[in-house]
């Protein structure tokens, strides 16, 4: 039984919900989503309610129902409200810009690393060390809020890197000198 997978879904007024084949569109004020149904799960759309069933109980069938619900909560959401993942750069000289859908992140290296931002994901920079991850599609905000973390991870000595907001990051005391 999955408590996740049979909770229904409310629609929001400014919410289109279209089941088409495999495939559902939920489209709203700040964007259009798409998702593929995996095999045995279904979908019926009645009342401004989204209610995702399963054929079967077969292991990988139980496994899907409630990863795909919470994929069309995360995308009813979505395109009402965006989501953000927000990071911040510490160091000295660290710094990000950002120029039309390019983000250059100047962490330490000689050159500075640049990141495209995909279709429907907007990158705000604040401050040259605050950098803003806005979209639709929860799982792209997060996937590119990682890339820009991978650029440079926080050190455990200094902390100096690039770490999401309110990230905890235990520093190691390091070498202390002989008397």
């Amino acid at each position: 039984m999955s408590r996740i997978g049979n909770q229904t879904i409310t629609i929001p007024e400014n919410v289109t919900v279209i089941v088409d084949n495999r495939q559902v569109k939920v489209s709203g004020p700040k964007g259009e989503l798409t998702l593929n149904l995996p095999l045995k799960i279904n979908i019926e759309v009645k009342d401004k309610k989204i209610i995702v069933s399963r054929e079967t109980n077969d292991k990988i069938t139980k496994s899907c129902h409630g990863s795909t619900r919470a994929h069309l909560q995360n995308m009813v959401t979505g395109v009402v409200t965006p989501w953000t993942k927000s990071l911040e750069i510490r160091g000295t000289g660290y710094k990000a810009s950002v120029s039309g859908d390019k983000l250059s992140v100047s962490a330490g290296f000689i050159h500075p690393v640049f990141i495209t931002a995909p279709k429907g994901i907007t990158i705000e920079v604040a401050e040259d060390t605050k950098v803003t991850v806005i979209g639709s599609d929860r799982t792209i905000v997060g996937q590119v809020g990682s890339n820009i973390r991978k650029i440079k991870p926080p050190e455990p000595y200094k902390g100096k890197g690039i770490r999401y907001l309110n990230e905890f990051i235990k520093l190691k005391a390091g070498k202390t000198a002989k008397a």
